[in-house]
């Protein structure tokens, strides 16, 4: 897969996989303690030292471990990824939760934001083309890792509040072919101190409105749950707000 070799992609799931768990550097050491990655510790940081050079891994300011890079994310959801599948249980829910609300956008795309973080257990954002914002799950945020640090989290939760932060995610999506826009780090969001941030937005047509809603938290999000989510609440959205007219 592009310039990693079999070895190094599965080494490259493992501490995506193990930072994503922990939020904690990894060290070679851990990765041959819990892993049958079938070669030796020796092996496994020579490996992890190729894929720092190659622009995946880069080293932690508190250990001697390392931590998956923005390209590295990007690789593990083009490349690795597997989605966890929503039950139809899942979906019926997701329905019951909002459908009581489908005649008002205002009121619908509130509680679509509320049940999206709630089942994500992230912060879930949305913004349409006429300038609304709706945001929830501020407390799950806060309970991260990443955001126990106090001059990332008041950057973060300043962008909540930017009309024009949210007014580029809706540009961005006539810019990609993708049905999701992910935005990982520093680069695509716009600050260095959102290095260690992501988000995952779905763009939603109905008859007269358009907007985005999506799944903003850690680099580390587990992307895996995340997506198929964030698709549903798309798709559910659409089908609502052309029924209403709206």
């Amino acid at each position: 897969m592009q310039d990693l070799t079999p070895r190094q992609t599965e080494i490259l799931k493992k501490i995506i996989q193990e930072y994503t768990d922990t939020a904690e550097a990894v060290g070679s050491e851990i990765l041959d303690k819990k892993y049958n990655l079938g070669v030796s510790p020796a092996t496994v940081r020579n490996e992890m030292v190729e894929l720092a050079k190659k622009g995946y891994l880069k080293k932690s300011h508190f250990s001697s471990g390392r931590v998956p890079t923005s390209q590295a994310f990007r690789f593990y959801i083009r490349n690795l990824m597997q989605e966890k599948e929503l039950s139809t249980q899942d979906e019926v829910s997701y329905k019951s939760d909002i459908w009581d609300f489908r005649a008002q956008l205002h009121q619908l795309l509130y509680h679509a934001t509320k049940v999206l973080a709630k089942r994500t257990n992230m912060l879930a954002a949305a913004t349409t083309n006429v300038g609304d914002i709706y945001y929830s799950g501020v407390h799950n945020i806060l309970q991260q890792k990443e955001f126990w640090n106090v001059n990332m989290a008041c950057g973060f939760f300043e962008k909540l509040d930017e009309l024009p932060f949210f007014k580029n995610i809706l540009d961005e999506f006539d810019k990609i072919e993708n049905e999701l826009l992910y935005m990982l780090g520093q680069e695509e969001l716009h600050g260095d101190e959102f290095e260690e941030c992501a988000s995952v937005f779905g763009e939603f047509h109905g008859t007269t409105v358009r907007g985005a809603i999506g799944v903003m938290g850690p680099r580390r999000m587990r992307y895996d749950v995340i997506v198929p989510n964030v698709r549903y609440t798309v798709r559910l959205l659409e089908t609502i707000l052309k029924e209403q007219g709206l």
